[in-house]
């Protein structure tokens, strides 16, 4: 029998993202699923099986932040890796303050990316 793989929730406006994310943890390893809002993640069925969230920063709606402060406020532990094309390191410290795990500026390499999910999994 195969081990469940670890799914990865990925929530991004960014189209390209969407689509090119999910091959990368594919490879990986994981399950992946793709959402182009907060909104659309907090209201699917994949919260609860979500082991690591892969979050943008910076979105119409909700923002990745609040986002988080909602799984917070639903006492929902899932470990999350902040990506932002707002290359601002003003906000990295203040998300990793608020325990997210990581936050990548994009572009950010696959060895990047894949220590911060190992970062993530160990920490669930």
């Amino acid at each position: 029998m195969k081990a469940k793989r670890s799914l990865v929730s990925i929530v991004d406006d960014d189209e390209s993202v969407r689509e090119s994310l999910p091959d990368l943890l594919k490879e990986f390893g994981f399950a992946v699923q793709a959402f182009s809002s907060g909104e659309a993640f907090l209201a699917s069925q994949y919260v609860c099986e979500t082991s690591c969230l892969i979050l943008d920063v910076a979105m119409p709606g909700m923002s990745g932040p609040a986002v988080q402060q909602e799984l917070m406020r639903r006492r929902k532990k899932i470990p999350i890796v902040f990506i932002t094309a707002h290359s601002g390191e003003d906000v990295r410290p203040q998300l990793l303050e608020q325990g997210a795990i990581e936050c990548l500026s994009k572009p950010f390499s696959d060895t990047a990316l894949r220590e911060a999910l190992n970062s993530a999994l160990r920490t669930k």
